[in-house]
């Protein structure tokens, strides 16, 4: 029987090595210094192995008390190991904490708002160029760098401004695996920075009326996100800055006036 003397005066070997206790009980200890144990058990004439911890999180009296519930189970004939599996599928079942998972929900709950042509860029998008490679990952356990390498994957073939467009998206999903209790925060935050900025591109004052109206009648065809169609009716109406509109209130809208402010609906 092993002593707890023994095991702290063990120490790891150019291979990996084993410190055997009783009753198929060992501690498996590594070069890198690392212990971990391991009972041994037969099964349906199988020979299985199953882990207890590492050592000294987990101390000898407790794996031995570990191994004789796994002995008990054996003897009932049940398998340890193929039990923890089931335990474990059971606990997550019903649990949707993959980054795909929880990006078609994101979609399904906030989509319907959405003009139909952007909404299906915006699932396209998802699916091409992110579920492929992270969609399988659990959300709380994906790391920035894995997410960056999935951008520069984008911007490699020349889409950068696709690149930043996926990474807004994630960081919806992200946000919104926060506030569900699935994930701790939104890693996006740590790639700011990560990606090129996109060119500025600068459109010329519109100041003839045949240019105009032609801005006209493209505020009148788009059909992107509602929110922004709202905002680009209203603005040949009211004439103020984006910022302004952005930020306007109810209160500083008189519809039985037809005034904004002090602005005159026009």
């Amino acid at each position: 029987m092993l002593t707890v003397k023994e095991i702290d005066a063990a120490k790891p070997r150019e291979k990996l090595w084993k410190l055997h206790d009783e009753r198929g009980l060992y501690l498996e200890i590594t070069p890198t210094g690392s212990r971990r144990w391991r009972f041994k058990y037969s099964f349906d004439g199988r020979e299985n192995r199953i882990s207890f911890g590492v050592y000294p999180d987990v101390p000898l009296k407790l794996a031995r008390e570990r191994r004789e519930l796994a002995r008990q189970s054996v003897a009932a004939g049940i398998d340890p190991s193929a039990a923890r599996k089931q335990a474990k599928l059971e606990r997550f079942d019903g649990v949707k904490d993959t980054f795909e998972q929880i990006g078609r929900e994101w979609f399904d709950r906030f989509s319907p708002n959405w003009d139909s042509r952007y909404a299906g860029l915006v699932i396209r998008r998802l699916e091409a160029e992110a579920f492929p490679w992270i969609g399988a990952r659990r959300v709380a356990e994906i790391r920035p760098v894995e997410l960056l390498s999935v951008l520069r994957r984008i911007e490699s073939r020349g889409a950068l401004e696709t690149a930043h467009r996926v990474m807004q998206y994630a960081g919806k999903v992200f946000r919104y695996a926060v506030a569900t209790s699935r994930a701790e925060r939104d890693i996006t935050a740590d790639l700011r920075g990560a990606l090129p900025p996109t060119k500025e591109r600068h459109h010329a004052t519109q100041t003839t009326p045949k240019a105009v109206a032609a801005l006209l009648r493209a505020i009148q065809g788009y059909e992107g996100a509602f929110v922004t169609k709202c905002a680009l009716r209203l603005s040949p109406m009211l004439f103020v800055r984006q910022g302004e509109l952005r930020q306007a209130e109810w209160s500083e809208i008189d519809l039985d006036n037809a005034e904004c402010a002090s602005l005159p609906l026009a």
